[in-house]
């Protein structure tokens, strides 16, 4: 069975996987010789033109995996040395054309940037300004608008080309959502890892005498370890020194309850629970800030509730999602969580310390509701908003789900100009939501049925005794 959908993922995996391994074998003073002689060996190339440069882009992506550049807020940052395959974007008329006696192209150019040579249509580019009306006019489909997948994955509009033709991320709009990172064909836009300082807190605890790390578990994981029992992957991550393994479902469970009751006080609410939605609107729609809800996230409720019974716990979030890589460094969140994995990097991490989830016997989750589960897919807190309310007696909701960008964007366009026919909006950065986010093993719409699954599990199908335990 494949783990990823990607060999840039599995590129990626390699790193971390070699990056734990010398951390292990206390050898990470020779990490950036070593490890890309262990994953490109040569002497040929596998990937690009030598295996100089293969190395050398494998250095770059050990610098990232060991933090990348600290001054840069965002999660994600461009490997320059990688970035160099994509032809430039523009409009391109394809050997399809057929020399057509209409020429809708010609006279659909505002420009007139279309002249018919040889009877086949030529662009100039000097004329061209990219408008798309020549590629909608031909009845052959033999004109493209070409643009690179990082930019047209960027529903944010926060990456452009500079000079060289290199990808540029501009900080000011880039929401962290990673949708960059798993687009781009070449891996040449990566997130920074914090593997080290999640193995430097393990280490430190040594083995729970001095304190306790837990693991904050995402209930997208459930679509992911497709080998295993989630109960495994459970048992498998406490084999990696955490004391526990809680559900971020938990979390969520407490999200509703404040949620539904702050509607209740503004008439308007946005959900906070995905950085990357509430990112983009505060950069994008400043003045809907105050509606955005005052309730920190799934991950830090439960981190937090952590930290309420235990004082000296460390909390490691565990998801699909590059943007908790900037959530748990806000000030808002309150210190709830020490750290962040990804996915790729539970699956790495695993496979470093030789732990094979699927051997392994069960460790039970049972701390979350059917409704704080299904938080994962889109739609899901708009089903767990709904059945709260209604438990509460709240009146006036009306609810949508917002799925991705461009859904938000224009309903947030809507609520900023007084035009929404909706008072409760639901966003989720990633199309799909958390079951598709940037940093999942694996992508589609079967995850949903793995998330419905695990909420019909839980033995709690209201979020009632979880609201009991955040109350006491």
């Amino acid at each position: 069975m494949r783990l990823f959908d990607t060999h840039i993922q599995e590129l990626k995996y390699e790193v971390i996987k070699e990056l734990i391994k010398s951390y292990d074998n206390q050898t990470l003073d020779v990490a950036y010789r070593d490890i890309p002689k262990i994953i490109v060996p040569g002497p040929e190339a596998k990937m690009r033109c030598c295996i100089y440069k293969e190395r050398a882009i494998l250095q770059e992506r050990i610098r990232l995996a060991m933090g990348g550049d600290k001054d840069n807020p965002t999660a994600v940052e461009v490997i320059d040395i990688a970035c160099d395959e994509c032809p430039a974007e523009g409009i391109f008329v394809t050997p399809a054309c057929r020399g057509c006696l209409a020429h809708r192209c010609k006279d659909a150019c505002p420009k007139d940037a279309i002249s018919i040579v040889n009877h086949r249509a030529v662009v100039d580019k000097e004329k061209c300004i990219e408008c798309g009306k020549c590629v909608a006019a031909c009845p052959y489909n033999a004109i493209i608008k070409q643009q690179r997948p990082c930019i047209v994955s960027c529903k944010a509009g926060a990456i452009s080309l500079d000079e060289n033709k290199k990808a540029v991320i501009n900080r000011n709009k880039c929401i962290s959502c990673g949708a960059c990172v798993y687009q781009c064909p070449f891996g040449a836009i990566s997130d920074k890892s914090m593997i080290l300082e999640v193995l430097d807190l393990l280490k430190a605890s040594d083995h729970s005498k001095n304190y306790r790390v837990y693991a904050v578990i995402a209930p997208s994981i459930v679509s992911q370890f497709k080998y295993a029992k989630i109960e495994q992957v459970v048992t498998g991550i406490m084999q990696l020194g955490f004391h526990q393994v809680v559900e971020a479902a938990l979390g969520a469970d407490i999200c509703l309850y404040k949620e539904v009751h702050e509607f209740a006080e503004k008439g308007t609410l946005t959900t906070s629970c995905c950085p990357a939605f509430v990112m983009y609107v505060e950069k994008n729609f400043p003045e809907l800030k105050p509606y955005i809800s005052s309730s920190l996230s799934p991950m830090c409720q439960a981190a937090l509730l952590i930290k309420k019974s235990d004082p000296t716990a460390k909390v490691v979030f565990i998801g699909p999602c590059s943007a908790k890589k900037v959530e748990y460094k806000l000030e808002k969140t309150m210190g709830a969580i020490d750290s962040v994995l990804s996915f790729e990097e539970l699956q790495a991490f695993l496979d470093a310390r030789g732990i094979d989830a699927a051997t392994l016997p069960e460790t039970a989750l049972d701390n979350a509701s059917y409704y704080g589960r299904i938080f994962a897919k889109a739609g899901g807190i708009t089903q767990g908003i709904v059945h709260i309310a209604k438990e509460q007696g709240v009146e006036g909701l009306n609810p949508i789900s917002m799925n991705g960008i461009d859904q938000i964007k224009v309903n947030m366009l809507k609520l900023k100009l007084k035009r929404a026919e909706h008072n409760f909006f639901e966003g989720m950065a990633c199309e799909g939501g958390c079951i598709n986010g940037a940093l999942c093993l694996n992508h589609g719409p079967k995850n949903a049925l793995d998330v419905d699954k695990y909420g019909n599990e839980a033995r709690e199908k209201t979020i009632e005794n979880s609201v009991k335990l955040f109350k006491l």
